[in-house]
């Protein structure tokens, strides 16, 4: 695994082919950063499919409302919802979509983002400045290479667990 330089804002993601460390970008996107740690630290993306999943452009989670596979899972609707919490004002910057980096997944209103992100497989600059960059993978890349194709995958794989570096054990 990455040397973790700011464990608070650090996000360790399980998935079935090992961890994914993302470093969080506060001082880019402050609302992003905190709203992904505070659902990390509810547990509410534990079990959450990966619903959206583009060979070549990015793999899609995030959706804790309909897309929890041991709670409640409906494919039809996954990617349709985001969380208990007020949807966030877009955090846009001259940070580039490249390879490893999250943005915030949302609907037409660039203030809907909620708890919904994407990983990008490659660089995707036509995204620039339309959605929030907030992080990026600093490990565990070929893990999200290995993530299962599909809109919806017909057997989505899900984030196992979602935790923040600084509350895990020591």
């Amino acid at each position: 695994m990455a040397e973790i330089k700011d464990p608070e804002n650090t996000i360790i993601i399980e998935l079935k082919d090992g961890p994914v460390v993302i470093e969080l970008l506060p001082d880019v996107a402050p609302k992003h950063a905190e709203r992904m740690k505070q659902l990390a630290r509810d547990g509410a993306y534990d079990n959450v499919a990966f619903h959206r999943v583009i060979d070549g452009f990015m793999a899609q989670t995030g959706d804790v409302e309909n897309a929890n596979m041991e709670k409640d899972y409906n494919p039809r609707r996954a990617g349709t919802g985001g969380s208990q919490y007020p949807d966030l004002p877009a955090e846009f910057s001259k940070l580039p979509h490249d390879r490893g980096t999250l943005g915030a997944a949302r609907s037409q209103n660039p203030n809907s983002a909620n708890s919904q992100f994407f990983i990008n497989f490659g660089d995707n600059h036509f995204l620039n400045g339309q959605y929030t960059v907030y992080g990026r993978v600093i490990s565990g890349m070929e893990n999200v290479d290995k993530i299962l194709r599909g809109e919806p995958p017909a057997n989505p794989d899900r984030m196992i667990s979602v935790r923040v570096a600084a509350d895990e054990p020591k």
